[in-house]
């Protein structure tokens, strides 16, 4: 069986209170070997760097993510550098902008996302981004922190715009979106970026592939976004895991934290 790396997750989510433990398990039995758990809001930070301490196989990242801009507070973005000093994680995330979110204020989007990609390159982590109808809008930000690196989660942008992104070093998160027929702009973009570039992802309990449509999403659930992908690509699936599984590692330095936390 094929060692993945689930790239995305909200492991800390309420929905999975009944039976967490079971959850990590199955994933663990379809392969699913490391899980990176990015925050959402400052509360969630607890939460994760307990789901890190008791399990070996979750990594955490830590921010605070643009749909959830009413409760962010500035004494939030205050104390995420202190944060970081004290919990060790693999990136600042879940972070970034949402412009289909029409009622959530665009400028205080832009000032909590600039400040935490600063946040970042000051301590020397990727970051993990949210871009939704905002891809043009992150990469002008992306240029403006020289040497920053990371992943577009759920990608959803255009051939061109990833591109700007690989030219900066940057990855894509791709999960069950692109499992459906009708996904054709990422199935093309899927086709002909180059594999080093690529991240699996669950982004669960939401964005289930279609073999759970209307189900609560699992981390080892990411073994079927595997086959997909190997599909598209005509590749094996063992060459697709490797592949993906390494780029997980290098760009969160999976081993350095679990030196770390040794």
């Amino acid at each position: 069986m094929p060692t993945l790396v689930d790239s995305h997750l909200h492991l800390d989510d309420a929905r999975f209170d009944i039976d967490r433990e079971q959850v990590i398990e199955r994933a663990r039995q379809h392969g699913v070997r490391s899980m990176v758990v990015p925050a959402i809001r400052r509360r969630s930070w607890d939460a994760i760097a307990a789901l890190s301490h008791d399990h070996t196989d979750v990594f955490p990242a830590y921010g605070l993510h643009p749909m959830f801009q009413a409760e962010h507070r500035p004494e939030h973005l205050d104390a995420l550098p202190g944060w970081l000093a004290a919990h060790p994680a693999v990136a600042v995330g879940e972070i970034g902008l949402d412009f289909l979110a029409r009622e959530i204020d665009r400028e205080s989007q832009q000032r909590y996302f600039t400040w935490q990609l600063a946040i970042a390159s000051e301590h020397g982590l990727p970051v993990i981004i949210h871009a939704r109808r905002a891809v043009e809008e992150v990469i002008l930000a992306v240029r403006r922190q020289p040497g920053l690196r990371g992943v577009v989660h759920s990608f959803s942008g255009s051939a061109e715009q990833a591109r700007q992104l690989f030219d900066l070093g940057f990855l894509l998160g791709l999960g069950g979106p692109l499992t459906y027929p009708g996904a054709n702009r990422l199935h093309r973009l899927l086709a002909s970026m180059p594999l080093d570039h690529l991240l699996l992802e669950s982004d669960a309990p939401d964005q289930p592939g279609i073999e759970h449509r209307g189900q609560r999403n699992e981390p080892a659930w990411v073994s079927d976004t595997l086959a997909h992908v190997a599909e598209l690509r005509d590749e094996s699936e063992a060459a697709i895991a490797a592949a993906t599984s390494a780029n997980a590692e290098k760009l969160f330095q999976l081993q350095a934290y679990r030196s770390r936390r040794t």
